[in-house]
């Protein structure tokens, strides 16, 4: 298993698809950080102009650890369409080039096959989100400082102290890395119904954003199927930056208000990787391979 898992990172890193991705990332990161470190102050105003008349924070409110949430927030939006590209790939790029047949030929399962291919995606995508660490935090953290953490949510202002912002990070960025895992297992799920990559990249970002529309509509229809929907759950992330409060409305420092939420979510978000990579196995050994 583990020589086939070699076998099938090998494939990946040798495609320019690959490094596109990475470039891309390390792209968007330095473009943002570029224009906040120009024009950090006009946005740290924009940040402050709601609530400048009511409270007063000492320090630098444009860090490295707030440059990174923005950068969590823009980025990972899009990081599941350069999921998509490889995991989408995985079979049909193999169909695609006429070699699945040969590959199958070779003395391993069918369902050994599947589960390393989906385990060097897995690799890929936990690749991806350490570069992504990597450029969006510790380079910020370089480039910006650390202090205090400033955020504004939609009613509330959330202040983290400096000293209880990594740990938050560290769980944000394995939960993400879950997220995208999740995407990757739908893509490659889907790939093993084509012979082309474009049909599965295609139909994985399709279903995301018809998700994603699902899960941010406030239709009471539609809130029956929203607990279900792993897009709802790919940004709960972010509650590792809610803190709970005490009774004098100070936030209380190592503690996050709802720690279930990042349970249920991670929970719902594993029964949808079992389920994508389930059905894939069962489909294919089921399949006659033509190609």
């Amino acid at each position: 298993m583990l020589t086939l898992i070699q076998i099938e990172l090998y494939k990946i890193f040798r495609r320019p698809r690959t490094y596109i991705a990475f470039g891309a990332i390390a792209a968007l990161i330095l473009i943002i950080q570029f224009g906040l470190k120009v024009d950090g102050k006009s946005y740290a105003d924009f940040l402050m102009k709601d609530v400048g008349g009511t409270m007063e924070i000492d320090g630098n409110i444009i860090n490295g650890y707030l440059i990174c949430y923005i950068m969590l927030q823009l980025l990972l939006v899009h990081v599941p369409l350069l999921v998509a590209l490889i995991a989408a790939d995985m079979i049909s790029g193999e169909a695609n080039m006429g070699t699945l047949r040969l590959l199958l030929s070779k003395p391993y399962s069918r369902t050994e096959l599947l589960i390393a291919k989906f385990l060097a995606a897995t690799v890929y995508t936990i690749m991806l989100l350490i570069w992504l660490a990597i450029l969006a935090l510790f380079v910020s953290m370089w480039i910006f400082g650390v202090g205090d953490m400033f955020l504004m949510k939609s009613s509330y202002v959330v202040l983290i102290s400096q000293n209880d912002v990594f740990w938050r990070y560290a769980g944000a960025f394995v939960f993400a890395a879950l997220a995208m895992v999740t995407v990757a297992a739908l893509g490659f799920l889907l790939s093993i119904f084509a012979e082309n990559s474009i049909g599965p990249i295609v139909a994985t970002m399709s279903i995301i954003v018809f998700f994603t529309i699902l899960s941010t509509l406030n239709i009471p229809i539609f809130n029956v199927l929203k607990p279900y929907l792993f897009t709802t759950h790919l940004i709960s992330w972010k509650e590792f930056f809610d803190l709970k409060v005490n009774d004098a409305n100070e936030a209380i420092i190592g503690s996050i208000q709802n720690p279930q939420r990042i349970i249920t979510s991670a929970l719902v978000l594993l029964l949808h990787i079992v389920g994508f990579v389930g059905s894939a196995i069962f489909i294919f050994n089921k399949k006659d391979i033509l190609s």
